[in-house]
């Protein structure tokens, strides 16, 4: 699933090739800003076109494809052989992991570009409609929905029993998971099209005011507001949190790594294009797309550069890293697989 666990760390639990190299690329003939998922040597990934794609892992030939209703900017999320994907109309679809054949789809009255999130027997999501929604897993019944005033863009995570979603009305909420009801918001000053990022009783968040807000979700208190004077430019880049550092990308062309505790910079490396990629951390290494067309790897520690990877167009959308690969699209529609 986007962002690799219910809390939407961005830490992968595998690892990777100390030198990757392309194991193979794949044409879906429009842009792919939907990052991908990979389970059981099968690699999920929708496009621009409405089109999901299912690859081999180890070789990228298509196993099937599965036509939305609109583009697929949603990330894919699988669990228990079920691929759950959002499009621009408005539907959520849940599709057969094998066969790409249709379980159920359930419509709202907004765009999804958040992706699914999961537990138990329920999935939650938002919509563009302004409403976060839980569904359940089998049949994709309304469980219950949550108002909010404005869009939702980013995907909730979940913690224990609460769902936590910020969304386009400046506000974070926290939610029961179990029916819907609001246990507490706190104001973020700004809208946000990212996703929150939990560690402990901490949330990490980008807004499109600058900021980058640590905020205790148990106590409901801002702690921290990281901002940069000199280069204001919003964040829609998920944060990656690891090592007591939160790790993300902005649009003033900057991947940065802040401290946990306390919001200031640990180190700061500069792209030569704006920055919405979310990173991914793997134990010691981040990598991280940029719309230069560059794949960056950094060194979590110090925020220098191992290697990078011309991907030939820009990236927007996030790495997926799994069984020892990397797998990223481009906005040219090209998705490459990079292993050893």
């Amino acid at each position: 699933m986007f962002r690799g666990n219910p809390q939407l760390t961005g830490v992968a639990t595998g690892d990777l090739p100390t030198k990757l190299r392309v194991q193979w690329k794949a044409e879906v003939s429009e842009a792919v800003t939907s990052s991908a998922a990979i389970v059981e040597n099968t690699v999920y990934v929708g496009n621009e076109d409405g089109v999901m794609y299912a690859l081999a892992l180890d070789t990228g030939k298509e196993r099937w494809q599965y036509k939305a209703n609109d583009a697929i900017r949603s990330s894919p999320t699988v669990v228990d052989g079920t691929v759950y994907l959002g499009d621009s109309e408005g539907m959520m679809h849940a599709v057969d992991a094998k066969t790409g054949k249709v379980k159920w789809t359930f419509t709202t009255e907004g765009e999804i570009i958040s992706s699914v999130n999961h537990t138990k027997d329920r999935i939650v999501f938002g919509s563009y409609d302004g409403f976060l929604y839980c569904l359940s897993k089998a049949e994709g019944k309304l469980l219950w929905k949550f108002e909010t005033q404005g869009r939702i863009h980013g995907t909730p995570a979940i913690v224990k029993n609460f769902v936590i979603s910020a969304g386009c009305d400046e506000h974070l909420y926290t939610v029961n998971i179990d029916d819907g009801k609001s246990i507490s918001k706190v104001s973020m000053g700004s809208v946000t099209g990212t996703s929150a990022a939990i560690a402990g009783d901490m949330v990490f968040v980008g807004t499109y005011g600058n900021t980058v807000l640590g905020i205790d979700w148990k106590n409901n208190k801002l702690l921290w507001s990281f901002e940069d004077a000199d280069r204001q430019f919003p964040y829609m880049s998920s944060a990656a949190v690891c090592n007591n550092r939160v790790i993300l990308g902005g649009r003033d062309k900057r991947i940065r790594a802040l401290d946990a505790t306390s919001g200031k910079t640990v180190w700061t490396f500069v792209t030569k294009g704006r920055v919405d990629s979310s990173p991914v951390v793997v134990n010691n290494r981040v990598f991280v797309g940029s719309s230069d067309g560059r794949l960056y790897e950094i060194n979590l520690e110090n925020g220098e550069e191992i290697w990078r990877f011309e991907a030939g167009a820009p990236l927007s959308a996030s790495p997926a890293i799994s069984y020892g690969a990397l797998v990223i699209g481009n906005e040219d529609g090209v998705v490459y697989c990079l292993s050893r």
